[in-house]
């Protein structure tokens, strides 16, 4: 009997700690919604007000472990909740990831080209220095040469 009620308690500790861990992490379909949210904002408020919101890191664009950044088609990142010195940049097109994948030109490319897609790529999750991989949806905003994206850490633990 102590065995039986040992394993149903080890259960319910584990379906509960399922979902408090799953409540933590962005899904895909939640960053496909946030970037279409974006964009939808830049249609209707403009770029100056989508940059302002993308670029706060309390904004309605940062949920769970994820946040949405807004780039041009020129490769300048015009947004970024948690790493904003990348706006000051001219370009981010040169910089890469571990594996030396040039990760924005493949944004770039992607938005210019088809318009919305995945690239899978490594990058530190917020807070944190070491890179972890990553899936990021693209997604070019209608009737601007500018794109949204918003991303998932693939594998790993929460920070």
């Amino acid at each position: 009997m102590r065995k039986r009620t040992s394993v149903c308690l080890l259960m319910a500790v584990g379906l509960y700690a399922s979902q408090v861990w799953s409540d933590t992490l962005a899904t895909k379909e939640e960053c496909v919604v946030k970037c279409h949210e974006a964009a939808a904002l830049i249609n209707s408020k403009g770029i100056e007000e989508g940059i302002r919101q993308i670029g706060d890191p309390k904004g309605p664009f940062v949920w769970k472990d994820s946040y949405v950044f807004l780039m041009d088609l020129k490769g300048k990142m015009l947004a970024h909740p948690f790493q904003p010195e990348l706006t000051k940049l001219e370009h981010v097109l040169l910089i890469t990831d571990p594996t030396d994948k040039a990760l924005f030109v493949h944004f770039v490319n992607l938005a210019r080209t088809v318009g919305h897609g995945w690239v899978e790529y490594m990058w530190p999750k917020p807070a944190k220095t070491t890179p972890s991989k990553k899936l990021s949806y693209i997604y070019r905003v209608p009737g601007h040469d500018v794109f949204v994206g918003a991303g998932v850490y693939v594998g790993g633990m929460l920070y």
